[in-house]
């Protein structure tokens, strides 16, 4: 049976139970547009599949604002501030870890937030996506002063972030960073997008959270960019499968809005 097929088994095990299996799309490191860039956001556009845009504050330029508008299944989450690693030698790397004072960071996130804000408009949702997927609870608890009202890491999440803060991870890398950031295989992919599918039917993992697919355009080869293809197709055509924009799958009450433009 090929992965395609034991993924089409497991949505239909969600569809005989009467339930959508929810899925999202993230993709990370964005500063700029590029020809990388520009075919993810094709695939978006031609499967219509809804994907949240991480963008660096400090780095991003005009020409990503551009390509965002020209695509509009995309939308902007904020990845960091700066995507600088204050992590010491011997430390996995972070820029939003315990390194610094809190007031900093907090600080620095605002003026991240504003910046995307008044660059993307409504096409921004107040979502935090820590660089390197680490952030220290002391910032996670005081995000909201920041700005935020969102958070997206890696892995199934085990309890809520903060007060006022919706949590939704992504589960699922194509890259294997470890193995020379070279595209980790379909079976393998599919495996882990079914994996996390099934222990959300079966109550393993938090059901209610969606599936999230993470993304890096600017280290994918065509291999990876083929299985993205192949993997949005497969599932937009499956009754059971919903891919949720990040608005709808960081409040599903309706009330995660554009945050002001006029906060000092």
């Amino acid at each position: 049976m090929s992965g395609w097929e034991v993924l089409h088994r497991e949505l239909d095990a969600w569809a005989a139970l009467g339930r959508r299996a929810t899925l999202w799309w993230r993709d990370d490191d964005a500063c700029a547009a590029s020809a990388a860039l520009a075919r993810l956001l094709d695939l978006a556009a031609t499967h219509r599949v809804p994907v949240a845009i991480a963008a660096i504050p400090a780095r991003v330029e005009p020409s990503l604002g551009e390509a965002i508008a020209g695509c509009r299944e995309a939308t902007i989450v904020q990845h960091g501030y700066a995507h600088v690693n204050h992590a010491t030698a011997g430390e996995r790397a972070a820029e939003l870890g315990s390194h610094r004072p809190l007031p900093a960071r907090v600080a620095e996130l605002a003026r991240g937030c504003e910046r995307l804000a008044s660059t993307f408009g409504d096409r921004f949702v107040p979502v935090l996506v820590p660089p390197w997927n680490r952030i220290a609870d002391d910032l996670v608890a005081v995000l909201a002063s920041a700005g935020l009202a969102g958070l997206s890491c890696f892995g199934a999440r085990t309890r809520s972030a903060a007060a006022g803060i919706a949590q939704v991870n992504t589960h699922v890398d194509p890259i294997a960073w470890r193995r020379g950031r070279v595209f980790a295989g379909a079976q393998a992919c599919i495996e882990r997008v079914v994996e996390h599918l099934r222990a959300r039917r079966t109550g393993e993992v938090d059901a209610d959270e969606p599936t999230g697919i993470l993304t890096h355009h600017l280290a994918f080869a065509d291999d990876a960019f083929t299985f993205v293809d192949a993997l949005l197709r497969e599932t937009s055509s499956h009754p059971a499968a919903a891919w949720l924009d990040a608005r709808s799958a960081f409040d599903t009450t309706g009330h995660l809005r554009p945050i002001s433009m006029n906060r000092v």
